[in-house]
C-alpha cells in the first residue's frame, strides 16, 4: 500500500457530509502535490475514485508553446478549434519574423498555412498568423508585423488567369498574456463583413478574393479570463493555458487533472506532449532564460516608469514655478502701468503749474508770493520756472 491511498483511508476516517468530503478531496489532493511536485505525474485514491494529477510544462512560456505547436496534430486541433472549421491539413510557413532572441519583448510569432473544409465541403487555403505575448504590448508591433505579412510575395496565391494574383485569406490570432479593458469574454472574433450606402449587409458574390485581400477576420484570446470557461471546443483547448493551474512552488509547471480529459484523444495527447517538454532540460532551461528575460524586461520598464514619473514631477514643478514667474511679471507690468500713469498725471499737474506760475509772474508777484498762492516751496517754484 502507498504513502498516498494509506494517507487517504487514514484521512476517510474522519467522516463528514459530501461536501466536506469533497473539502477534504481537494485537501488530499493539495498535500499530494506538494509531496510529488518533482514527480512528472502521480494517482491519488479517495473512496475507489482514482485521480490523477499530470505536472505538465506551462505553454504561457514561448519555448513551450513553440514546442506544443511545431506538433503537426497539435497545430491542427489548435487551429481547428480556434476557426471552428475541419482542418485538413497544416503548413508551416517561414518563421522569419519570429522573435526568438527576444531582446526587446515577449511576443513569439508563428505562421502557419491552413487548408480547411467549409460546411459546403469546399476547400481553400487560409493563411494564420498567429502572435503571442505574455506582457503588455503597444498594438503598433502587432500592426508592423501584420503589415509584413500583407506586403510578403509568398502570401499570394497565384491563378493562372490572373498576371498578380491574389493573397491568401488571412486570419490573425492574438493570444495575449493580459486582460484588454474591460472587455470579460476570454474569446472576442472580430469578423469583417460588407455593407452597401444604406447600412445593407451585402452577401451576393461574397466572399470574393479580391475583398479577400484586402480585409482579415481576427481572433483576440485574453488567457487571464479563461478560468472557469470551458464552454465550447476552443476554450476547452485552451484550458491548458489557465494560469490557475500553476503549481505553487514552480511556475513553470501546470497541474492537470487528466481526468478531465479521459474521453479527449486529442486533449490527452497535448497534455502529454506538456509533460514531455516538462521533462525536457534543454525546455527547462528555455524557461529559465524567459524568466531573466522577463525580469530584465520588468526591471526596465519600471526603471523607465520611476524616470517619467520624476520627468513627470519636474515639469509640473517647473510649470508651477513658470506659472509663479508669469504671474509675478504681471504684478510688475501692472505696476509699471501704475507708475506709468502717476507720472503722466504728475506731467500733467507741472504742466498745470508752469502755466499758473508764469501768469503770476507776468503780474509782477515775487516768488515767496506765487509759493504761497500755490501751496508749494519756493525751491519747487523754482525748479518749475527752470524747466
Amino acid at each position: 500500500m502507498t504513502f498516498f491511498t494509506r494517507f487517504a483511508l487514514s484521512f476517510d476516517k474522519i467522516g463528514g457530509t459530501s461536501q466536506e468530503s469533497s473539502s477534504k478531496l481537494d485537501f488530499l489532493h493539495s498535500v499530494c502535490t506538494i509531496f510529488a511536485q518533482r514527480s512528472t505525474k502521480h494517482t491519488i485514491n479517495y473512496k475507489n475514485h482514482t485521480t490523477m494529477i499530470v505536472h505538465a510544462a506551462n505553454p504561457i512560456y514561448d519555448s513551450i508553446f513553440k514546442y506544443l505547436v511545431e506538433d503537426k496534430r497539435i497545430a491542427k486541433i489548435l487551429i481547428s478549434a480556434l476557426l471552428k472549421k475541419e482542418v485538413l491539413d497544416v503548413e508551416f510557413r517561414r518563421h522569419e519574423y519570429t522573435n526568438n532572441v527576444r531582446n526587446d519583448i515577449s511576443m513569439f510569432r508563428i505562421d502557419f498555412g491552413a487548408r480547411v473544409r467549409e460546411a459546403d465541403g469546399s476547400e481553400h487555403l487560409v493563411l494564420i498568423e498567429l502572435q503571442k505575448t505574455w506582457i503588455e504590448t503597444e498594438t503598433l508591433r502587432f500592426r508592423q508585423y501584420l503589415g509584413a505579412q500583407y506586403s510578403d510575395p509568398n502570401n499570394i496565391q497565384k491563378e493562372e488567369r490572373l498576371k498578380h494574383g491574389y493573397a491568401i485569406p488571412m486570419v490573425t490570432v492574438y493570444l495575449l498574456g493580459h486582460k484588454v479593458g474591460n472587455i470579460e469574454e476570454p474569446i472576442l472574433y472580430v469578423n469583417h463583413k460588407s455593407y452597401d450606402y444604406n447600412g445593407h449587409e451585402i452577401t451576393q458574390g461574397l466572399p470574393d478574393p479580391f475583398v479577400e485581400s484586402l480585409v482579415h477576420n481576427s481572433i483576440i484570446v485574453q488567457i487571464p479570463r479563461l478560468h472557469g470557461h470551458v464552454n465550447n471546443r476552443l476554450e476547452e483547448v485552451l484550458s491548458v493555458f489557465d494560469q490557475n493551474r500553476t503549481n505553487e512552488f514552480n511556475h513553470h509547471i501546470i497541474n492537470i487533472n487528466e481526468e478531465e480529459y479521459a474521453n479527449d484523444d486529442d486533449m490527452l495527447y497535448i497534455v502529454r506532449r506538456l509533460t514531455a517538454a516538462a521533462a525536457n532540460a534543454k525546455l527547462r532551461h528555455d524557461m529559465n532564460v524567459e524568466d531573466e528575460f522577463f525580469t530584465a524586461i520588468e526591471n526596465r520598464d519600471t526603471t523607465i516608469m520611476n524616470n517619467e514619473r520624476e520627468i513627470a514631477e519636474q515639469r509640473a514643478y517647473i510649470n508651477e514655478q513658470k506659472c509663479q514667474i508669469n504671474e509675478q511679471q504681471n504684478q510688475l507690468n501692472e505696476q509699471k502701468c501704475q507708475i506709468n500713469e502717476q507720472q503722466s498725471q504728475l506731467n500733467e499737474k507741472n504742466k498745470m503749474l508752469q502755466s499758473a506760475i508764469k501768469a503770476m509772474m507776468n503780474n509782477g508777484l515775487d516768488v515767496a508770493t506765487i509759493a504761497t498762492s500755490l501751496g508749494i516751496t519756493a525751491g519747487e517754484v523754482e525748479a518749475l520756472m527752470a524747466k
